[in-house]
C-alpha cells in the first residue's frame, strides 16, 4: 500500500518539500535581519483592552523562529504524512463510493477546478470552525496551534487525527466531484495556506485583504487574544468569514499559540493532549450530559455549579 500512495503522488507533492525548506531559510534568514519581541511580552498581550476598532494598529513586530520549536512542527508533518498514507486507500474509498451514489454531476463541467476550488474552501471554512466549536474536533486541530510562535514551519505543525473531520468533505464527490479533482482541490488550498504562516508579509494591499487570506488575516486567527479567539477560519478566501460573522482584523498584537500552552516539544504530546484531557474529563465527570459535553461541547467547557 505504501508504494501505491507514494505513486500518486504528483509534481506539486514532490516539490513541496524543497519548496518548504528554501522558503523556510529564506524567511530565517530575512527574521534574523530585523528587531524582534521579547518571548516573554507575549504573555501579556491578553490584558490589553483596546479594541480592534481603535487605531492605529500595533506595528509588527516578528518572533522569529526556536530550534526545538521547529523541529517539533516538522516533527509533526512528518507524523501527519505517515497518517496519510495509511489511511488514504480507506478515505480513497469511502469518496469513490460516495462519487458512484452522486446526486448531481456539477464536478463533470467544463471548467469544474474553479468550482471545486470554491466549494472545498467554503467546505474547509465549516471544517475548520468546527474544529474550533466541537471539543471531539478541536482535539485533532489543536496540533496546529500549539506552538507560540509563528513562521512557515508553524504552517508544518500538522495533527495525526484527520479522520475526525474528514467528512465534511463528503458533498464533493456527492455532486459528481471525482476523487482526483477533489483531492487537488484540497492539495492547492492546503499548499496557499503554507505562505501566510509568516510574520515577514505585513498587511498587504486593501483589496487583497478584503477579499483572501492573508498572513495578517491568520496571524489574528493563531491568537490566543481574547479578540482573535474563534476568528478568521477562511483557507483561501476571507470572504466566508465577513459573511459569516467571524472575521476580526489583526490590529493588536498578537499572542500566539494557546490560551492555556502545554509547554512541550515531545510529538505524541502535541498530538494527543487533548485527547488524553478529554478522556480524563470524562472520567471525573458525573452525568451523562456531562461526560457529553466534554466531548461534544466547545472547548473549555465545564458544568456549571
Amino acid at each position: 500500500m505504501k508504494k501505491s500512495a507514494l505513486r500518486q503522488l504528483d509534481l506539486v507533492d514532490k516539490a513541496s518539500i524543497p519548496l518548504f525548506v528554501v522558503t523556510m531559510v529564506a524567511e530565517y534568514a530575512a527574521l534574523r535581519k530585523v528587531p524582534k519581541r521579547t518571548f516573554g511580552d507575549l504573555r501579556d498581550a491578553d490584558e490589553q483592552t483596546l479594541s480592534a476598532t481603535q487605531l492605529p494598529a500595533d506595528p509588527l513586530v516578528p518572533v522569529g523562529y526556536e530550534r526545538k520549536d521547529t523541529v517539533a512542527s516538522l516533527s509533526m508533518l512528518a507524523g501527519n504524512i505517515a497518517f496519510a498514507f495509511a489511511t488514504l486507500s480507506a478515505f480513497s474509498k469511502f469518496d469513490r463510493f460516495l462519487f458512484r451514489h452522486r446526486v448531481a454531476n456539477v464536478g463533470m463541467r467544463r471548467g469544474s477546478i474553479a468550482t471545486a476550488m470554491v466549494l472545498w474552501d467554503f467546505l474547509y471554512y465549516w471544517d475548520h470552525r468546527w474544529m474550533h466549536e466541537v471539543r471531539l474536533l478541536w482535539a485533532n486541530h489543536v496540533t496546529h496551534h500549539s506552538s507560540e510562535r509563528y513562521n512557515l514551519s508553524t504552517a508544518l505543525r500538522q495533527p495525526w487525527s484527520g479522520f475526525l473531520t474528514f467528512w465534511v468533505f463528503a458533498p464533493m464527490p456527492l455532486l459528481g466531484f471525482p476523487t482526483a479533482k477533489t483531492a487537488k482541490a484540497g492539495q492547492l488550498n492546503l499548499l496557499y495556506q503554507y505562505w501566510i504562516h509568516t510574520e515577514v508579509i505585513d498587511r498587504l494591499p486593501d483589496p487583497v485583504e478584503k477579499v483572501f487570506n492573508t498572513p495578517s488575516h491568520h496571524r489574528g486567527h493563531h491568537g490566543a487574544n481574547q479578540q482573535y479567539l474563534d476568528k478568521n477560519y477562511g483557507g483561501i478566501l476571507i470572504l466566508w468569514d465577513k459573511l459569516f460573522g467571524t472575521f476580526e482584523p489583526e490590529v493588536r498584537r498578537v499572542k500566539y499559540g494557546l490560551t492555556k500552552n502545554i509547554d512541550t516539544y515531545h510529538p505524541m504530546r502535541i498530538a494527543y493532549h487533548e485527547m488524553a484531557d478529554i478522556v480524563r474529563d470524562v472520567r471525573g465527570a458525573s452525568g451523562l450530559r456531562s461526560k457529553l459535553h466534554h466531548v461534544f461541547g466547545r472547548p473549555g467547557w465545564t458544568p456549571t455549579r
